[in-house]
């Protein structure tokens, strides 16, 4: 279905953050003092989980978001542990319907019985892990293991045992852990450990996987000249008589699920290859993979390698083919795609299409083009040609920001599917048909792959920026709560282009309503500097005396020390507002030259987490909380003056911010002491300024 996030109720922040401040993967974005937290992948996991945050609406008909296939196989007969998704248990049959594991064939090695299936089979903790600086931890292998499960992968390649004694031990974990969490549906995911074709490496990695309730043993070899000869330095023959060797090794240990892949077959003699994919089928091989090792095929030629595989090698009709498609020509999705429409029947690939070199294949990009595109592009293979995978892509984007965040390798703002602007649009006429129709220029919805947009940016992705229409800016200001007459809008989009020329990176609803207020006057100005002095210098303390007028027209005044002058103006209008605040940036820039030149201030608050104003809002794009930015500009020939009224202009909009989303409209109380909010210091109480 099209989905459509409605806004969390007050109950689901609170629990969120809960689980922030008992989180193992706990992390500070900032110093200590200004406790800003953002979520975890992990929180962000348990949220984009919970039920409780999605609405729905039935529109869609991608197998990819609630497919109806054969029956769910039987129960693994090991004992394994039994897993629930919670999320499946709401009360609401759409969200239900939406977490509930896609049915498919019984698995079987060597066999699928249903023609049109597609396996995925995950390398991310393999191949991926292999990226420079992908490095993993055991732990956080475990992690993506289990996201991989809820993902409904069919087969995790849980690393290379023989590598080093902490791989073996992590895919050992994985394959006692998640290889043994069956889910209510019978799904429990295969455990592959990869090995290099002799019997050392296959031991190890059986050590590894054997405790799963399904293992898997990968073996490998290259086949194409320039490896057989520059890094082997093996006859064609003895390259046969190594794979064949390892198979047979393999079996004997009592592994009964074998992939061979022969590497670099991209570029390998096809008449060798049937030979020795021939081979290792009589030895046991159950799943043969084609690896573009060096992404160097194009599509239509990697296809037609696919079929002429399966035509002429002995005994195919006996295994599954596989692709494992390297981007070293940005075509690895493609090929893998046209590996599927030529009858392979097992595609490889990574999160976030993370890999050696330039990469793998995308599991997000496969499995939501298959979902999209699955029912009608890929006749001519094996079976109806309505392709479809047990994915569930509603996880997609919670295991692609923990990827992420445990490899640092973090997606370019432009990647298909899981990228920051994946579901962003600043074009003025994109921004219209949007707010129109989302399907105008969305082929997906991102809550379809587990990124809940809500009503942020309009619900529709709009990024306000110099390319942005008229509809776009109205819009996003009548969300704001101002309701404009034609010629205030006019004034206000008028100023918006001005300032969008300049900004890169969009504007912002703290920059809008600055404009709001410079043009249309809509922002109340609750307080007011009416005076200021400050004193400076080598040896006295930095002094200011403040004097303000506050919303009920009284005028009061504070003194207050600091390390400078500006930071004692912003202590002392700190005590008169009774705000606690961060200053995260301070700017000043001159309008013009000379000694006369005016002083422009730019400052960007944050208010303190927990404190009285308290202004956590969800990201957008990430997803995460975090507090609410305010920002202020002022202007004055002297710069005291020019920070202060800064300042000032960064509170009063994060007052009037509180104000205008009070619950049930309450209004300010009513201050008749004359003191308002001000605090003492050195144990004076404010002096209250009479006329």
């Amino acid at each position: 279905p099209r989905l459509i996030s409605s806004p969390r109720p007050p109950s689901t922040i609170l629990t969120t953050r809960t689980n922030v401040e008992g989180s193992v993967r706990l992390r500070l974005s900032a110093p200590p003092d200004r406790r800003r937290m953002r979520i975890s992948a992990l929180t962000l996991l348990a949220f984009c989980t919970s039920a409780s945050a999605f609405s729905t609406q039935s529109n869609f008909n991608g197998r990819a978001i609630i497919p109806s296939r054969v029956s769910s196989p039987s129960r693994a007969a090991r004992g394994p542990t039994n897993t629930n998704l919670s999320s499946s248990t709401s009360a609401d049959p759409a969200i239900a319907e939406l977490y509930n594991r896609k049915s498919r064939p019984e698995y079987i090695p060597g066999r699928i019985d249903d023609p049109d299936y597609v396996r995925i089979f995950d390398t991310t903790l393999r191949d991926g892990e292999q990226s420079p600086g992908a490095t993993l931890t055991s732990s956080e292998k475990l992690d993506i293991a289990r996201n991989l499960a809820k993902l409904g992968v069919d087969i995790i390649e849980a690393g290379f045992p023989i590598a080093s004694p902490d791989d073996f031990n992590a895919v050992k974990q994985i394959a006692d852990v998640v290889g043994n969490e069956v889910y209510d549906d019978g799904y429990v995911p295969v455990i592959a450990g990869l090995s290099r074709a002799n019997e050392k490496d296959i031991g190890r990695a059986w050590d590894a996987v054997k405790g799963a309730v399904r293992p898997r043993i990968h073996t490998f070899i290259a086949t194409s000249d320039i490896h057989m000869k520059s890094k082997l330095n093996k006859t064609p023959d003895e390259v046969i008589e190594i794979a064949v060797n390892a198979v047979t090794f393999a079996k004997s240990l009592g592994c009964d699920d074998i992939e061979f892949s022969p590497e670099d077959a991209g570029r390998s003699d096809p008449e060798f290859l049937y030979r020795v994919l021939g081979k290792v089928i009589e030895a046991g091989a159950t799943t043969l993979n084609i690896p573009d090792t060096t992404g160097w095929n194009m599509p239509w030629e990697f296809g037609e390698l696919i079929k002429k595989l399966r035509e002429n090698v002995p005994g195919a009709e006996n295994v599954v083919f596989s692709t494992h498609c390297q981007n070293d020509l940005g075509l690895a999705t493609a090929n893998s795609l046209s590996g599927a429409l030529n009858g392979a029947r097992q595609l490889e690939c990574t999160i976030n299409g993370i890999g050696e070199r330039a990469g793998n294949a995308s599991l997000e990009e496969i499995v939501m083009s298959l979902a999209l595109k699955g029912d009608e592009q890929f006749e001519g293979g094996p079976g109806s040609g309505k392709l479809y995978t047990a994915v569930n892509p509603v996880y997609i984007t919670p295991t692609s920001k923990m990827v992420a965040e445990y490899t640092g390798m973090k997606c370019q703002p432009h990647k298909a599917i899981v990228g920051a602007n994946a579901f962003q649009h600043e074009s003025g006429i994109h921004q219209d048909g949007m707010i129109k129709n989302k399907s105008t220029y969305e082929i997906m919805t991102p809550e379809s792959i587990g990124l809940m947009r809500g009503d942020s940016q309009s619900g529709a992705g709009i990024v306000l920026g110099k390319h942005s229409g008229r509809n776009a800016v109205g819009t996003r200001l009548r969300e704001l709560g101002y309701d404009m007459d034609p010629e205030k809008l006019n004034a206000v989009f008028a100023r918006f282009k001005e300032v969008a020329e300049k900004k890169k990176g969009g504007l912002d609803d703290d920059d809008l309503e600055s404009l709001v207020s410079d043009q249309a006057g809509s922002v109340n100005e609750l307080w007011r500097v009416s005076g200021l002095q400050a004193t400076t210098g080598l040896s006295g303390i930095p002094t200011a005396t403040v004097k303000m007028v506050g919303p009920d027209g009284v005028e009061r005044f504070v003194s207050a020390t600091g390390t400078g002058p500006v930071d004692a103006v912003y202590k002392a209008i700190d005590q008169i507002m009774g705000v606690q605040v961060v200053l995260e940036s301070y700017s000043m820039n001159a309008v013009n030259e000379g000694i006369e030149a005016l002083a422009s201030t730019r400052v960007v608050i944050v208010p303190t987490t927990g404190g009285p104003n308290d202004s956590a809002v969800m990201d957008a794009q990430t997803s995460q909380l975090r507090e609410k930015k305010f920002s202020g500009s002022g202007s004055d020939t002297d710069i005291i003056t020019s920070s202060a009224r800064a300042y000032v202009s960064a509170l009063n909009k994060l007052l009037t911010w509180k104000i205008r989303r009070m619950a049930n409209g309450d209004a300010l109380p009513v201050d008749t002491t004359g003191v308002a909010n001000a605090i003492a210091i050195d144990g004076e109480k404010p002096v209250v300024v009479t006329n």
